[in-house]
């Protein structure tokens, strides 16, 4: 595959751009402040974080074996530490990034 021509990465950037402000920008176009939110973007919006969080972790175990290697048992670490300081805590930043440290700090020194 050849490199992408100078015209190609500024097309391919501005087109990144116009993405990313397109659904930063959208909502305040299609929701009016003077109307209140509808009930189904409510919804989706209290819905969807934990829905999103469920498809990460299963995504992230879809090839974890218990039958060899590690046994899983950094992932189990891992999760248990996140589900813990999620629950004592309620920060999902603070929980996503401490259970990512732990897994690869086991990867790394532990297994």
């Amino acid at each position: 595959m050849s490199p992408m021509s100078l015209p190609e990465q500024i097309a391919t950037i501005a087109i990144c751009i116009f993405g990313t402000m397109l659904t930063r920008f959208l909502p305040f176009l299609i929701f009016s402040s003077k109307k209140p939110t509808p009930k189904t973007v409510q919804y989706l919006g209290k819905a969807l974080p934990c829905a999103v969080f469920g498809l990460l972790v299963v995504y992230c175990l879809k090839h974890v074996s218990v039958f060899s290697g590690a046994h899983g048992i950094p992932e189990f670490i891992a999760i248990a530490v996140t589900a813990a300081l999620h629950l004592w805590k309620k920060q999902m930043l603070l929980s996503i990034a401490a259970g990512t440290v732990v897994y690869m700090l086991l990867l790394q020194l532990v297994f």
